[in-house]
């Protein structure tokens, strides 16, 4: 860890242990990103070339089996998850609590430009409830055969909650 990123989540109240504590591993932003178009909210998305590639090929498969999968989110910088745990530390959540469900910057595999947060329409974004979706049954099935897997199953080794709506490209 370097010290820009020690000195962030110094910032943050992040344990020093928590790489060691989580098992979550450190991911170096992907040298180049492509548009994946708009997430649910109108906002640009990116994701690794590799990784986009694979969602478009994914999506489409979906579209054609009757399902409609949309995105919540996708890449996410060091700065951008900073900013999404102080915002909940600005709320007054513990910083314990947070880390439960946000990873540390450095340490979401949203950083790697691989991961996807994954909705379709009926049910709230990165909400458990997705799990009761056709779509999460769709990806559940399918995923795998496009290089994607649902990084935080229930009782996961990593102490992140369930989330159903996470899937993370690994390389085929």
């Amino acid at each position: 860890m370097d010290q820009y990123l020690r000195d962030l989540h110094d910032s943050l109240g992040i344990p020093r242990s928590y790489h060691k504590t989580t098992k979550l591993k450190y991911f170096e932003p992907p040298a180049v990103l492509v548009s994946i178009g708009k997430d649910v909210f109108g906002r640009p998305q990116e994701l690794e070339e590799q990784a986009a590639g694979a969602w478009f090929a994914m999506r489409a498969h979906a579209k054609s089996d009757g399902i409609t999968l949309q995105v919540v989110s996708a890449y996410r910088s060091t700065s951008y998850q900073a900013e999404v745990i102080q915002r909940l530390l600005n709320k007054g959540e513990q910083i314990e609590a947070i880390l439960q469900r946000v990873a540390a910057p450095g340490y979401s595999e949203h950083q790697s430009g691989c991961a996807l947060d994954l909705t379709t329409p009926g049910f709230e974004a990165v909400e458990e409830e997705f799990e009761q979706s056709k779509a999460f049954a769709w990806l559940t099935e399918f995923a795998l055969r496009h290089g994607f897997e649902l990084s935080y199953p229930k009782n996961n080794p990593f102490g992140v909650i369930y989330e159903p709506w996470h899937w993370c490209y690994r390389a085929k």
